[in-house]
Parts: structure tokens; C-alpha cells; sequence
């Protein structure tokens, strides 16, 4: 890669508003119903919005690299007005995750866990799984996420879903992740600002599972920003601590 790929943690809302007017995802499609309902938005303490899953009725999976010691974690619940906000009880990274790795653009766990006090109304959980293996350059995930998809940022917070094909060298530490139609020659569908921690979901027989989490993107042709590639930690080597965490608080998964 010619540039290294962003994080794309919101880390304020000036950081919305210089979002590439590109930088889209899902533009040209809109997340099934069972998807929608399993994605939240997280906010932090200090500013960060980031894009999480329900995994079970009151536990969210998101990127590591959304948590910060010393901060505070809150889902959003818009079933009320004004929209309650629910603070995370307990919050957990993988025991694996690297900060300084992750800072250094070089694969890490990148995967955490929120544990909320009651269920999210209107909200339901999705099924947890891993990607098939072997992954094969061309297979197709689809991830969600409430990301901006404009400069504005007016449109934080929305649901969004896109298809993307895998490139590169898939492994199991990471899979790159490319809009077919653009193939990051120009600006296309992929993760962008608040898309941090949003699912990667795979259809494995008739269902939408989440097989990972996004950590980073870039802009087309490698350059920074969004709209290019869509770099997503696949849960295949944490999965196991992702169920025994959510079991250990006493969620049924």
C-alpha cells in the first residue's frame, strides 16, 4: 500500500465535517432488517463515535481501538425522545490487542466487548461466527455500519450497509475489502468516519453472520480516507473469548 490506511474512529464532530464528500458507505444499498436491528452507535466519553453489534440482547461487539482507558461507553437507544443514552456496565478489549501495533498499521486483536444494563428496545442480537475457510479473493461480505457518508456528516447515526468483495491476500489476522464496481480505482462503497467496530457480516447457509469487525480504510488508490479499501479484523482467532467473555456476564450466546 502506498499510504498507510486510517482508523476511522469519529473522534469529534469536527472530524465529521472533513470527511471526503466521497468517503460512502452502502450508498447503492440498504442493510436487511435482521442487520440493521443488530447494529448500534457507540459513544464515548471523550467525543469518539464508533459503530457496534449485538451479539447477544445486551452485549455489543466493537473494535478495540474504539476504547480508551478512562473513558466512558454509551449506546445510543432513538426508540425515545430525546434518545436514552445506555452506559456500558463493563467494557473489554481482547487480552491480545496492541495499541502500539495497531498505531504501527500492522494487524492486532483488534475486537472489544460492552456489556449494557438491559436490552436495547427495537434492537435484537445477530448470529456469531467465523469466516469460511479458506477466504477467497472475490467472496463477498457485507458490512454496517452508521459512518458518514458525506463532508456534512449530517447523516451520522443512520444505518447504512455495503457490499464488498475480498482482496489482496486474505489471512486470518486480516481481510481487505473492496467495492466490485470500483475496485479502489475511484471513490466507492466501503467503511468511513464512525464505521470503527461495525460488523462484517457473511451469508453461511441463508443467515447473516458477523464474522468480523472494521478497523480501517483508505481512499481509492490507496490514498487517505475512505471509499477505497476496507480493512475488517475477521473473528476467527477470537471468537472463542468473544462467547466465553459474553457467557462469563451471563449472556446467553
Amino acid at each position: 500500500m502506498t499510504q498507510w490506511p486510517r482508523l476511522i474512529v469519529m473522534c469529534a464532530i469536527s472530524a465529521i465535517l472533513t470527511a471526503p464528500a466521497l468517503a460512502i458507505t452502502g450508498s447503492r444499498s440498504a442493510p436487511s432488517e435482521s442487520v440493521a436491528r443488530a447494529v448500534v452507535t457507540i459513544t464515548g466519553s471523550r467525543g469518539n463515535v464508533c459503530s457496534g453489534s449485538l451479539i447477544a440482547a445486551n452485549i455489543v461487539l466493537t473494535a478495540a481501538h474504539c476504547i480508551s482507558p478512562g473513558t466512558s461507553y454509551r449506546v445510543i437507544d432513538n426508540t425515545t425522545t430525546p434518545p436514552r443514552l445506555l452506559t456500558a456496565q463493563s467494557v473489554l478489549t481482547h487480552p491480545q490487542y496492541n495499541a502500539q501495533a495497531m498505531a504501527a498499521h500492522r494487524a492486532t486483536a483488534d475486537v472489544a466487548l460492552l456489556r449494557l444494563p438491559s436490552a436495547v428496545p427495537a434492537k435484537a442480537p445477530a448470529p456469531l461466527g467465523a469466516p469460511r475457510l479458506p477466504v477467497t479473493l472475490g467472496a463477498h461480505f457485507t458490512v454496517a455500519g452508521v459512518g458518514v457518508t458525506s463532508s456534512t456528516g449530517d447523516d451520522v447515526g443512520t444505518v447504512r450497509a455495503a457490499a464488498l468483495a475480498v482482496t489482496g491476500q486474505p489471512g486470518m489476522l486480516q481481510i481487505r475489502l473492496v467495492d466490485p464496481l470500483t475496485q479502489n480505482k475511484r471513490a466507492g462503497m466501503g467503511g468511513c468516519t464512525g464505521d470503527s467496530g461495525a460488523p462484517a457480516f457473511e451469508d453461511q447457509d441463508g443467515r447473516s453472520v458477523i464474522v468480523g469487525v472494521v478497523s480501517w480504510s483508505t481512499g481509492a488508490n490507496n490514498s487517505d480516507g475512505c471509499g477505497g479499501l476496507t480493512g475488517i479484523t475477521p473473528l476467527t482467532l477470537y471468537k472463542d473469548w468473544i462467547v466465553q467473555t459474553a457467557r462469563s456476564w451471563g449472556a446467553a450466546i
